[in-house]
């Protein structure tokens, strides 16, 4: 019984932790307009005359299996998957 009321305190810096985390997140984008081709770990939407191509993984919501030529609404974030710092420029 004296574990549960040491459980609160921890329970309650999760759940602030998650909405922290939550407000952090990049600002969401969404693509619409037919597949082009889809894998498993990818999807390309042609919008226009350019062609998205856009990642996906097993944690990737969806309502039912893209398919070539089906119309879909794309809802994705930008995310860095790497960055090079360069030194500054000498000022002569």
């Amino acid at each position: 019984m004296r574990n549960l009321g040491m459980l609160a305190p921890l329970l309650l810096a999760l759940a602030s932790t998650a909405r922290t985390s939550d407000a952090a997140m990049a600002k969401t984008y969404q693509v619409t307009g037919p597949v082009v081709s889809v894998t498993g770990d990818m999807i390309v939407v042609q919008k226009g005359k350019d062609k998205w191509e856009i990642g996906r993984d097993g944690t990737t919501k969806t309502t039912a299996e893209p398919k070539v030529g089906d119309k879909v609404t794309v809802e994705y974030r930008m995310q860095a998957t790497s960055i090079e710092v360069k030194p500054e420029a000498k000022k002569k």
